[in-house]
């Protein structure tokens, strides 16, 4: 349930459509009223204002930039290029088998890293750019496809089992991939196949990341292309000591179970070390950390321009992060900084090497998040931002010009602005001057970038800027007619303090127009857990479209960023530290309580709903406060963190053993016997990241407590639903409970 699994629950809040009290009675006022906001189109994706261009790389001179598009009205993804200079565009690849884009081709090594990188788009979803040469690699059910400009894409593999991750050497002659757990290398020019390691069985394996890495770090890649092709650093995987937890298919007409290593709270996690292996094969030289000890993770790897490995190490509590120095040939390593914290180190991609040996890195030592830059042994040179607001990530750098650029929260929590400063130290500038959430990818040499922006008020656009944020061209109109047809408009923006005098920022879904004297049911969507905001200026809260849908029948849609959410610093942050579902449920309440003093709400008609840490919050805002809540949908919640993994949850909570007080306090399941509410439990049986035995254990506590709820079960949905039908079905039976509960 790190970034990615909120990132998860965002979508799915997104793409759920918004059901009805009765299909009869739907369709009769959609007929009438011609709405076009209809259970089918909310259930539909992309969301409206979506479909635009991703996944953008500048080739390695800065001549090409690469994407992701969609050809006309289409839904599967192509790989596009466009010539910088000119704009001149071309499609370099199309998906093979493009008249079946669907899912059901994929190896279930695919499924599940899909599941992983939250992929729900269709065609070719991803590839790699070679660093140095115009050409590119993707992957297509499990086997890989060289494109080289003006030639049809190339098979370059046939085999019964996936080639994973597969990444081009610096010089675009030669391809790295895991397959059966062990590392291989194919030569384009021979087509001759090197296998790199060996010893790969059940629980062990090379160059592929381990659950963890893949789900908690945002580490997708388990080896690292060294700069002049010479040799691939990897990561030996041993999982044996990782309990096997099965996953039963019961809707399926064959039996299947899926048997995955899934680390719990407490447990034994994947044992990792770093090897480095020469391109022809050989021996494998091992790294060797310093000061480690047994119980640790890597959640980053980079080679530097020298041709040193850079390694990230954290502590198991996650309260130390230390950068260390790898040598290639020897494997020794030494220690270049360590961050510490007495809470948990927030992990970053804002390591950055410079030609002349000095690196940035970022910090949040002094309360919030800041850029520094450091010589190559490690030592503080300077500062290069501060202030009481965070940093978001190093985007770009222009060595030559010395600059730095970056995104932060330096306008306060809901805008995303991309700024610069100077290597050599300097004022803080705003390079991209509209108001809202900007995402930016840079060219090598940092002197362009592409600018995704959207506002609350506006769908995205994606231009091309300068370094001085500049428009150079727009890349994507976004003409979408759908936000325009649909009648969208954004919600309305409000802050409040609780009793504690803390400020929260909320945002409010009115139902129009709004009647004088007449009070609403509400319902409050909610997400709450660390690492992600539900409060923006951004087009995200505009396209959910099951807020938007409740509004329109007459509903107060409420979202609140409660303490524990990001770019607030250390203090707002931590305010949850080893006690989850603490302070963020007493803001949500409070929130809940700011929504029924509203003159246009009804007290007595409060609801609530989420998914994953959401569907958490959902289920224990209405158990903690039954006077206020009188309807919940709680949506693949976590029942008690003993079940959940090592990395999220020890970092928030520590151990069940060191922490077994904060562990009962934030458990659903003592709490049963206070539901009141009507209380609506959804969950998918295949779930591999919040797992059905979740819901199960709370089913066990309400039946013992005799409390009644409601249970909707999908057997045949992961952690979000997938398919069409099974969305519009949610959908109906979440509208048709509040409902019945509210109106």
């Amino acid at each position: 349930m790190g970034s990615n699994t909120l990132l998860l629950a965002t979508v799915a809040l997104a793409l759920a459509a918004a059901g009805s009290p009765g299909e009869g009675r739907k369709r009769s006022r959609e007929i009438v009223t011609g709405d076009r906001l209809t259970l089918a189109r909310v259930a539909r994706y992309p969301p409206p204002g979506t479909r635009i261009p991703g996944g953008f790389r500048f080739g390695h001179d800065g001549r090409y930039l690469y994407f992701l598009g969609l050809e006309g009205g289409g839904s599967a993804r192509a790989l596009f290029r466009e010539e910088v200079a000119t704009g001149d565009r071309e499609i370099v690849a199309r998906p093979p088998q493009a008249a079946s884009p669907s899912e059901s081709g994929l190896t279930p090594e695919e499924i599940l890293r899909r599941e992983r990188q939250r992929i729900q788009e269709k065609g070719i979803t991803l590839y790699a750019l070679a660093a140095r040469a115009d050409v590119a690699v993707f992957d297509w059910r499990g086997d890989v496809y060289l494109v080289r400009p003006g030639q049809d894409p190339l098979r370059l593999t046939e085999t019964p089992a996936s080639e994973i991750d597969p990444q081009l050497s610096p010089g675009g002659t030669r391809l790295a991939f895991a397959r059966d757990g062990d590392l291989y290398v194919l030569d384009l020019a021979s087509l001759e196949e090197t296998r790199l390691t060996e010893g790969a069985r059940d629980g062990v394996s090379h160059g592929i990341a381990e659950y963890i890495a893949q789900e908690e770090m945002d580490r997708s890649s388990g080896f690292w292309w060294s700069p002049d092709g010479s040799r691939i650093a990897y990561a030996e995987v041993d999982e044996t000591g990782v309990p096997v937890y099965p996953i039963v298919h019961q809707g399926k007409a064959e039996r299947e179970v899926e048997s995955t290593r899934y680390p719990f709270a407490g447990g034994p996690n994947a044992r990792v070390r770093l090897g480095i292996v020469p391109v022809q094969g050989g021996d494998t030289v091992w790294v060797r950390l310093p000061d480690t000890g047994d119980d640790f993770y890597i959640p980053r790897v980079r080679w530097d321009e020298g041709g040193s490995l850079l390694v990230q190490v954290q502590s198991r509590d996650q309260r130390r992060l230390r950068l260390v120095r790898a040598d290639p040939v020897t494997g020794g390593a030494t220690l270049l900084l360590e961050d510490r914290s007495d809470t948990w180190v927030d992990l970053h991609d804002d390591l950055r090497p410079l030609r002349d040996g000095r690196f940035l890195w970022s910090s949040a030592a002094t309360g919030f998040r800041h850029l520094e830059l450091r010589g190559r042994d490690g030592a503080l040179i300077r500062r290069l931002t501060s202030g009481d607001w965070p940093i978001d990530a190093l985007e770009g750098v222009d060595e030559e010009e010395g600059l730095v650029f970056f995104s932060g929260a330096r306008e306060g929590p809901l805008e995303r602005p991309i700024y610069r400063t100077r290597l050599d130290g300097g004022p803080v500038e705003r390079v991209t001057a509209d108001p809202g959430w900007h995402q930016a990818v840079f060219s090598r040499d940092g002197r362009l970038f592409v600018d995704v922006h959207d506002s609350a008020a506006a769908p995205p656009r994606v231009l091309l800027r300068d370094a001085a944020g500049r428009e150079v061209r727009l890349l994507d109109a976004n003409a979408d007619p759908e936000p325009e047809a649909l009648g969208l408009e954004p919600p309305e923006f409000v802050t409040l303090k609780t009793a504690g005098n803390v400020l929260l920022h909320g945002a409010i879904y009115k139902p129009r127009p709004l009647q004088k004297g007449r009070k609403h049911p509400a319902i409050v969507r909610v997400y709450g857990g660390p690492t992600a905001l539900s409060v923006k200026n951004s087009w995200e809260l505009t396209q959910d479209l099951r807020a938007q849908y409740l509004a329109r029948h007459g509903y107060v849609v409420f979202r609140l960023d409660n303490r524990g959410t990001p770019r607030r610093g250390r203090a707002f942050e931590a305010a949850l530290d080893r006690r989850l579902g603490s302070v963020e449920a007493e803001d949500q309440i409070a929130g809940a309580r700011y929504l029924a003093g509203l003159p246009y709400v009804d007290e007595e008609r409060i609801g609530i709903y989420g998914w994953s840490y959401g569907g958490y919050m959902a289920a224990r805002c209405i158990l903690k406060a039954p006077d206020l809540f009188k309807a919940a949908v709680a949506g693949a919640p976590v029942a008690d963190w003993d079940g959940y993994d090592t990395h999220y949850t020890e970092r928030y909570m520590g151990t069940p053993r060191e922490n077994a007080a904060g562990y009962r306090d934030s458990s659903l399941l003592p709490l049963a016997p206070l539901l009141e509410g009507r209380l609506l439990i959804v969950h998918g049986m295949a779930d591999e990241n919040v797992h059905f035995r979740h819901t199960a254990r709370f089913l066990n506590a309400l039946n013992s407590a005799r409390r009644r709820y409601d249970l909707l079960v999908f057997p045949d949905e992961r952690h979000l639903p997938r398919g069409e039908e099974d969305r519009r079905y949610l959908e109906t039976r979440i509208v048709e409970h509040f409902d019945r509960a509210l109106k």
